[in-house]
Parts: structure tokens; C-alpha cells; sequence
């Protein structure tokens, strides 16, 4: 429907603190190169918070004029108020993407009835694919299986970012008939031995030809040789925890020589002793030759 693997990818930011456009176009352009079958455009690690909604809906313009005849072009519409996400959600449709992110509504912790009620009103604008997006750690709340059966009532809701290690609750999303995609990197094996779809990627921004072929070896039934190359991607997961996110995979980009300047507040750059984890990481990956003394 969307791809395997999804990247969300980061927005690239001018000196001056304004949307680089041309850094983005040239970053999608490169991550489809490199094995994405798609990207999320103003997720959380586009640093969607901050964006305007002029930026955001320039940022999907670009994405589907860059990429979006060879790509998957998701647009990251989920906030907490309704009205704001379909007027995101309704805007980005009439630009042309193929499809929406959309976030369980965050901190004041809706009931069920209410989550439900958000993903109708934003569904009731679109008729193109839908990801709802699960992730406890963040929104406070999980939505339980019960609750994910109620979306998928809804013909629109076509598939679940899962952010939640919790396999048995994977597995039953795929088992409801919606497309299954690891919300976290380090779950992207893991979902596909209970049938997930792929994953929403961040570490795919520095490793994704290995991260697809990963995805297609176990396709192909190649089922040790997926392990084997997934146990080689640890230093990728290891890069991601060396700073909050888009923090550390921002510091890489820059360091590969991808100019994506930095974030705007509250995020802040990574520190020396951030910089030098996030280049060791490269290193071991064979992305960077390693500093002679």
C-alpha cells in the first residue's frame, strides 16, 4: 500500500532558522535513492511542533514534486486538537500526498470514545490511507487492541505504526487486517516474524539499503541472513539513543556530509562528547573512516 520502509524524514533547517527546502528536496531525493519506499514528512522527527502550517504544507508540496512518482509521500497531520488536524490532514490531501501519520492525541489523555471520534472527523476528509500511530512512551496512553479494532472500522485506517515492543499486541493488529509497521527501529525484525509490514524508519536516513535488504531477505525466506544483518545494524539503534530525537540522527546527517543544519528550541544541538558517540556509531558502521591519532 505505502512501501516497507518508510523514513520520517528530518526538515532541514537554514542558519537563520527557516525551512531549507532545497536541503529537504535533495534529502528525500537521496533517501528514496537509498532504499525508502516512502517518507513521513512533519512527523516528530521532522520536528513537527515547531513547523507553521504554511512550512508544513510547503514541505509536502516539495515531497511530492521531488519524489512522489517513484515514493510513498506521507503527511504527519496528527496534533492533539481535531479541528487542526483535518484542516492539516484536508490541505495536505488537495496537495497530492498518498497518505497521513496520524498520532494518538497526546497529554490530556482522551478516553477511547474520544480517540475514536478524532480519527472519524479526520477520516471523514480523505479518502487515501491512514496510519494511526501508537506510541505509549510519548501520548501517555496505549491504545489497547479493542481500541485499534474500533479504528479499523473505519475504511481509511489502513494501518498501525506500533511503537510498543508488546509482540502479542503486533500480532493481533495484523490479525485485524491493518498493515503493521514498527514504530521503533530495533522492531522492525521482530514485527516481521509476526507479520508486519515494515517499519517507519529513523535510522534508514544513514543505513537504509541494509535495513531493505534486511526486509527482503526475510521475504525471500532468507530468515538467518535477515537476523544476521539486523544484528549488524546495532550500532544504528546505539546512534539513536545517544541523544533525544531528531537530535542525534541530525548530528549524523551533518557529519556524512548531508547539510541539515540544526533544530529549533526547545531542541538544541548535540554536545562534543554527543558528536564523538554519534561518529563512533558511523564508524563501526562503515560510514566513516575511523580518526587516526
Amino acid at each position: 500500500m505505502l512501501g516497507e520502509i518508510l523514513t520520517a524524514i528530518v526538515t532541514p533547517f537554514k542558519r537563520d532558522g527557516a525551512v531549507d527546502l532545497q536541503a529537504f528536496r535533495a534529502l528525500a531525493a537521496h533517501l528514496v535513492d537509498s532504499g525508502s519506499d516512502g517518507l513521513v514528512v512533519t512527523g516528530t522527527t521532522g520536528e513537527s511542533p515547531t513547523l507553521t502550517d504554511d512550512e508544513r504544507f510547503a514541505l509536502y508540496e516539495a515531497a511530492v514534486d521531488e519524489v512522489g512518482e517513484r515514493a510513498t509521500v506521507i503527511a504527519g497531520t496528527g496534533t492533539y486538537s481535531t479541528a487542526h488536524s483535518v484542516h492539516l490532514t484536508a490541505r495536505a490531501h488537495e496537495l497530492g500526498v498518498h497518505g497521513f501519520l496520524v498520532v494518538t492525541p497526546y497529554y490530556n489523555k482522551p478516553p477511547v470514545r474520544g480517540i475514536v471520534r478524532h480519527f472519524q472527523e479526520i477520516a471523514a476528509v480523505t479518502d487515501r490511507p491512514i496510519v494511526a500511530y501508537n506510541i505509549p512512551a510519548r501520548v501517555v496512553t496505549n491504545l489497547e487492541t479493542e481500541a485499534i479494532a474500533q479504528l479499523a472500522e473505519l475504511p481509511s485506517v489502513r494501518a498501525v505504526k506500533q511503537a510498543n515492543p508488546d509482540l502479542g499486541q503486533a500480532r493481533a493488529i495484523f490479525e485485524l487486517g491493518l498493515d503493521l509497521y514498527a514504530g521503533d527501529d530495533d522492531l522492525v525484525h521482530p514485527f516481521l516474524e509476526v507479520g508486519g509490514r515494515g517499519g517507519v524508519c529513523v535510522h534508514t536516513h544513514v543505513v537504509g539499503p541494509q535495513v531493505k535488504e534486511m526486509v527482503r531477505r526475510y521475504r525471500d525466506g532468507d530468515i538467518e541472513g535477515a537476523r544476521a544483518l539486523d544484528r549488524e545494524l546495532a550500532p544504528s539503534i546505539e546512534l539513536l539513543r545517544v541523544a533525544v530525537n531528531p537530535i542525534a540522527i541530525k548530528c549524523a546527517l551533518n557529519l556524512l556530509g548531508h547539510e541539515v543544519g540544526g533544530h529549533r528550541l526547545p531542541l538544541v544541538e548535540a554536545t562534543d562528547e554527543e558528536r564523538e558517540a554519534v561518529r563512533g556509531c558511523l564508524e563501526r558502521l562503515g560510514l566513516l573512516t575511523p580518526a587516526t591519532v
